[in-house]
């Protein structure tokens, strides 16, 4: 079996872990504590036990990818023989710097060293070690085991061969990978939550709509379609001649309603360059009728999911 090092034991790591046990391998879990490390390695069954009581795994299968992860006395034997380290440090730029420096003075030659990070891009803790050509940013949408997207991000010194091997490791781990072309600050997922942040944080401080309304605008409103397909797919689906249509129709509503940043994009320059010809194969125009009643079906099962759980907690409630 290929083992895998994880350093740093908290929440992120304990979850990696989980992701690389269900994939075949062994894992070394190290933290500068000891006790840290301990706590996460027994974490690990009720990690386990929760994922079979919701059949993602066979609970036949728990036992051995339970005895695939074990606390490592020091950061040498955690590295020795890893073929791929997830740093899962805390969210300091000087932490960061002295661990990938630990971490490249022992880790084998190319092995890639991935960062757990929501917004420090590796490029600023990687810039004076010697080995910076294996470094990058593999970041993790909390909680790693349980959501399957995961942004790769390289730093402007990053080889080809390290980001082409993280991500045919974590597509092998059954993860949804997001390769970014160049370095940004919060990446593409934290971006995009933050731009939706700016403006509820907006509506609700103006008191237009309460945090509770809000969330539900999101909860049953754009996150029921963006659950299984993302804002530019379901603009494409949203007017007959796709997402060319779609910037036609309403640019020019979008931009009246004075939310864009000063250097917004030009959607019509975008779609025309970016957008169409991706989308248009992906999803034809001539066959959004069909993308649609799939979408549609897709929307019935997961709102009869959500009656499910919630009459489920309408009678946990009574029950209590």
């Amino acid at each position: 079996m290929s083992k895998i090092a994880v350093i740093g034991t908290g929440l992120i790591g304990q979850g990696w872990a989980a992701v690389f046990a269900q994939s075949g391998f062994d894992v070394a879990l190290y933290d500068v504590s000891r006790e840290a490390a301990e706590r996460a390695v027994q974490a690990m069954d009720a990690r386990i036990a929760d994922l079979v009581e919701f059949d993602l795994i066979k609970a036949t299968d728990a036992p051995e990818i339970s005895q695939r992860s074990s606390g490592a006395a020091s950061l040498e034997a955690a590295l020795d023989g890893a073929i791929y380290v997830q740093e899962n440090g805390p969210e300091v730029r000087e932490i960061k710097e002295e661990i990938t420096q630990k971490l490249d003075a022992i880790a084998a030659r190319d092995v890639p060293i991935a960062s757990s990070t929501s917004g420090i891009a590796a490029s600023r803790s990687c810039a004076q070690v010697a080995g910076r050509h294996r470094c990058l940013v593999v970041h993790p949408i909390n909680p790693p085991h349980l959501i399957p997207a995961v942004e790769i991000v390289p730093t402007p010194w990053t080889s080809t061969a390290v980001v082409e091997a993280a991500n045919e490791l974590m597509i092998h781990c059954r993860r949804e990978t997001i390769v970014l072309s160049e370095e940004i600050d919060g990446f593409v997922v934290n971006r995009l939550q933050g731009a939706l942040l700016e403006e509820a944080f907006r509506l609700i401080g103006s008191g237009i709509v309460s945090a509770e309304d809000l969330d539900t605008a999101v909860s049953d409103g754009l996150g029921l379609r963006w659950s299984f397909m993302g804002p530019i797919q379901t603009i494409h689906l949203n007017a007959p001649g796709g997402v060319a249509d779609y910037v036609e129709r309403y640019g020019k509503m979008y931009r009246d309603f004075g939310i864009r940043y000063s250097d917004g994009a030009d959607w019509r320059q975008v779609s025309r360059d970016k957008l169409e010809a991706p989308l248009n194969q992906r999803t034809p125009v001539d066959r959004i009728p069909e993308a649609q009643e799939n979408r549609d079906r897709r929307l019935m099962a997961l709102l009869r999911h959500k009656e499910v759980t919630q009459f489920a907690r309408s009678l946990g409630n009574a029950e209590s």
